[in-house]
């Protein structure tokens, strides 16, 4: 996250917190809701890498640096084209004639994730972690950079993660996705000096939303038989 450590390690404590809850209450309302109330639990756990990343550039150590984005972009890159059309194709009914392309994109997501995370782990070097206007900026090589412009890259990404939620069944999920779209809105228009920073923050606090879809189980409206 922008501004310091100790704001990331904040908000990472913030999130962390709310997704246990959500978890625990998904547990007792509709298992169904399990991987949307891990969402922000993970979003915490970024931004708790991220206060890592502070860290090790706060203190010199380039190790700590390391080991940290590579955290960091584990979620960034790999984990949420995978998760978020998961957690669509779960909440999903199975009558849904758009369920099994929910699975379909969580698969393209797994191979997109793979093509952007794993070549960072075999080449470690890729990682560029520098700090600009008073935020953490991650830029580098990227594997697909060989095939592909980085803005062809970014949009395939965005597609993966913004379109499940804006065709699910429920209102409440597209209004999710309606977020994330607000998100990149703000963080291409103000933000692009550490994009991918704050995009992890906003989206982050984004996930708030899901806890409050956990508590009132809003999916019930829209799909009684499953979620009553």
């Amino acid at each position: 996250m922008c501004l310091s450590a100790q704001v990331s390690f904040a908000a990472g404590g913030f999130l962390v917190a709310g997704g246990v809850f959500a978890s625990w209450k998904a547990w007792h309302v509709n298992k169904r809701y399990l991987p949307v109330a891990l969402m922000p639990l993970f979003a915490g756990a970024q931004q708790f890498l991220e206060g890592n990343v502070w860290v090790g550039m706060n203190t010199g150590d380039p190790f700590t640096v390391l080991w940290s984005a590579m955290g960091f972009i584990f979620f960034t890159w790999f984990m949420w084209p995978i998760w978020i059309p998961f957690l669509v194709y779960v909440l999903e009914p199975p009558d849904s004639p758009r369920k099994n392309l929910f699975l379909i994109i969580a698969l393209i997501g797994t191979a997109f994730g793979l093509a952007l995370y794993v070549p960072h782990v075999l080449n470690p070097d890729w990682i560029s972690v520098t700090i600009n206007r008073d935020s953490l900026a991650y830029e580098g090589t990227m594997l697909l950079d060989f095939m592909m412009p980085r803005w062809t890259t970014n949009a395939i990404y965005l597609l993966l993660i913004i379109v499940p939620p804006l065709m699910s069944r429920y209102r409440h999920v597209k209004y999710f996705g309606l977020t994330l779209i607000a998100v990149v809105t703000v963080d291409v228009l103000l933000l692009r000096y550490a994009y991918i920073s704050f995009f992890c923050l906003l989206a982050g606090l984004g996930t708030l939303h899901l806890i409050y879809i956990i508590l009132r189980n809003k999916c019930a409206r829209e799909c009684p038989m499953l979620f009553a």
